[in-house]
């Protein structure tokens, strides 16, 4: 895997793609590079606004690539519903799923249904986004499903009995729990799968430290520009860039003989650099914690894996 890079991607002619949080950042050049390659790539964006501008970019960066947008909230499980039934209704197939948007560090709010912004955006939207697409997934030979985590995972373990933060809310915490949270899923859904026979993969990734706006987002949308210029400041200096950040998404989506349950991430101190199998925190992998954070997504969620039955 040593200098693993967008060169090595394989031929992705005839398969299609969904990227979510594809208008900027490791999502655009994911799904950039998946068309580069052949694949039909459907960018899954909050902001129609903001999307149109990453789907005429990208039309122009590759000109014969096959991309489209649909429009997709993942704070809200009807924007949810209603992407996975306009996708189920253009396309027939599904190789490749990215569940790669999210927030961090927000202040604390509530989304649409009422769920903690991070935990309900960055877990629960793509925990029903998968369930919803799931049978269009296992239908398609060869497919994946990679969720997008963080070293920060390593920060909090969730607590199952306060999924929404009630208790307290401290910004990167709630943070951290979220991508434990997705790391958690990815485990559960990986043995689910094997237990049922199917050869569709699921596995985790992480960019390391890649500049994007993920960054400052949220400290731009709150005005504290403090934060905001701390942030920028990090990310000229220290970060890796998003072409390299979103190398360890696009090795866990299309590299031969990835394993169900890899966590990918950049080699050199999980920081930056070529993808290669990551570390993850105890918890991250813990059997009894997926279970019950599942059973509690479907409840919290209404979508039922109801193909993967434990």
């Amino acid at each position: 895997m040593t200098g693993w890079n967008v060169s090595d991607i394989p031929d992705q002619r005839g398969r299609a793609a969904v990227v979510t949080g594809a208008n900027s950042g490791i999502g655009y050049v994911a799904a950039r590079e998946l068309a580069r390659r052949g694949a039909h790539v459907v960018l899954a964006c909050r902001s129609e606004e903001r999307g149109t501008a990453a789907l005429e970019r990208m039309s122009s960066e590759v000109p014969d690539g096959s991309v489209e947008l649909i429009r997709l909230d993942l704070g809200d499980l009807g924007s949810v519903r209603d992407f996975a039934e306009a996708y189920g209704r253009a396309r027939g197939r599904l190789d490749l799923l990215v569940n790669n948007a999210g927030v961090m560090a927000v202040a604390q709010s509530r989304t649409a249904d009422g769920f903690e912004t991070q935990f309900g955006t960055n877990h629960l939207g793509h925990f029903a986004l998968t369930g919803l697409l799931l049978p269009m997934l296992l239908a398609t030979p060869g497919a994946r499903v990679v969720t997008v985590s963080s070293t920060m995972h390593m920060r909090a373990n969730i607590d199952i009995d306060d999924l929404n933060s009630e208790r307290g809310y401290g910004r990167w915490i709630a943070y951290g729990r979220s991508k434990t949270a997705n790391l958690l899923f990815t485990h559960e859904l990986a043995r689910r799968l094997a237990a049922n026979g199917s050869e569709m993969v699921a596995a985790a990734a992480h960019p390391g430290y890649a500049a994007t706006n993920l960054q400052t987002a949220g400290a731009t949308a709150e005005g504290r520009k403090g934060v905001e210029r701390f942030m920028r400041v990090g990310n000229s200096v220290f970060a890796q860039s998003a072409e390299a950040g979103a190398l360890p998404t696009l090795y866990a989506a299309t590299a031969p003989g990835v394993r169900p349950d890899s966590f990918i991430g950049p080699s050199f101190m999980m920081w930056r650099g070529a993808p290669g199998p990551s570390k993850r925190a105890p918890w991250a992998r813990n059997d009894r914690a997926a279970e019950r954070l599942w059973a509690a997504s479907e409840r919290l969620t209404g979508v039922t894996y109801d193909e993967l039955k434990a």
